[in-house]
């Protein structure tokens, strides 16, 4: 068979089959046609390989044992209700699905099905692309991005490590100071005594627990964890986030305002980034009230539209200049004299990745505002 009689079309019936066979044998993705019922009728080699099977051990089977539970058990009910209703769920779309393997392990693939009639006989034919290479690759990213956000937690941490130790050492002096009261109280007895020791008692575990709860905020704040999104209240993320980011900031000088809206849906978002977000955010307020005279900033969470919520932090800062603006969410983009210039685009990242929007904006009355918009999403959805 010569390529002229290819272009031709003079091909015979017999050059046709050998054709077929030639064109399904060598296709990089698995083929498989199956009847009415689901009985397997071809399976090419690519097929072969990526189930581990013969056409031997498949050919009249139903392809069913392709599949892992629940959809081996729900597949031949799919079949059937698309005889009955004529619904395309995917015949002519194609999605990804999980198969199975011989050896039972399974393994991610796009599946497009088409359908035609051959002989009088209805045929449906699957075309299977193996996405192994791809879901590793993504995982590999996830996991890579995993440690490069906790890496910038615990550089955020270790820079305020002198911080944090005056912070731990407010309740932990004023305990020690309650106690030795409480001691010189009872030694000196009085009917009194009692209920000033009491008093005492009562102060000290409340700055115990002031203490505990700094520690217990920092330790989740940079424990190493997959990243895991659920139905949270934004509010009291964002006030957990303003207790961290003020570790260390009481000697300076700055007022802090929160307007926090009272009217917000839980939204679905990791916390521990969202709050990795904020903190960054505000230590660059930080850094940029450090020469201005009026030193303010302002955090407000709102409901601009019925499908996101808004958080945004303002300072009064001297603003960034124009020419800058557009490269602050870029890698490695900085104007300070130390930094990699990877928090905002960190920032960036994590917001884009709960499908949200981050940028940012003068005020007219002076300083930066930075604000990010997530999506509103029902729980039942979640």
């Amino acid at each position: 068979m010569s390529s002229q009689d290819l272009v031709a079309g003079s091909l015979s019936r017999a050059d046709h089959e050998v054709l077929f066979h030639t064109v399904i044998n060598t296709a990089v993705d698995g083929i498989i046609v199956i009847d009415e019922a689901g009985g397997m009728l071809l399976f090419n080699r690519a097929a072969e390989i990526l189930f581990g099977y013969t056409p031997e051990e498949v050919l009249g089977r139903n392809i069913s044992m392709l599949m892992p539970e629940p959809y081996r058990l729900h597949h031949n009910g799919y079949i059937q209700r698309y005889m009955a209703t004529g619904e395309k769920r995917i015949i002519g779309i194609g999605r990804e699905v999980t198969a199975q393997r011989k050896d039972g392990s399974t393994f991610p693939m796009y599946l497009s099905v088409g359908e035609d009639h051959v002989g009088g006989v209805r045929v449906f034919l699957g075309i299977l692309h193996d996405l192994t290479d791809r879901t590793s690759r993504e995982r590999d990213f996830q996991e890579l991005q995993n440690e490069l956000l906790h890496a910038l937690r615990l550089t955020a941490m270790g820079q305020l490590t002198s911080a944090l130790a005056h912070e731990l050492n407010q309740p932990l002096t004023a305990v020690m100071n309650y106690l030795n009261a409480a001691r010189r109280t009872l030694d000196g007895g009085g009917e009194q005594a009692i209920g000033r020791v009491r008093e005492f008692m009562d102060k000290a575990v409340s700055q115990t627990q002031r203490a505990g709860q700094i520690i217990r905020r920092l330790r989740n704040f940079i424990e190493k964890r997959d990243s895991d999104r659920l139905p949270e209240d934004l509010n009291s993320c964002v006030e957990e986030a303003i207790a961290l980011g003020l570790v260390g900031a009481t000697d300076r000088d700055v007022k802090i305002t929160t307007e926090l809206a009272d009217d917000l849906p839980p939204v679905v978002i990791d916390r521990i980034q969202l709050q990795q977000v904020m903190i960054n955010l505000m230590r660059n307020a930080f850094e940029a009230l450090e020469n201005a005279d009026v030193r303010q900033i302002v955090i407000r969470t709102q409901r601009p539209a019925p499908d996101f919520v808004q958080v945004s932090v303002a300072d009064s800062g001297p603003g960034i200049p124009p020419e800058i603006m557009p490269n602050l969410f870029i890698p490695f983009s900085t104007t300070k004299s130390k930094g990699l210039g990877m928090g905002l685009t960190i920032c960036k990242a994590i917001v884009e990745a709960h499908n949200g929007r981050i940028w940012v904006a003068a005020r007219r009355e002076g300083g930066a505002e930075f604000a990010f918009r997530l999506p509103v999403v029902e729980v039942t959805e979640a």
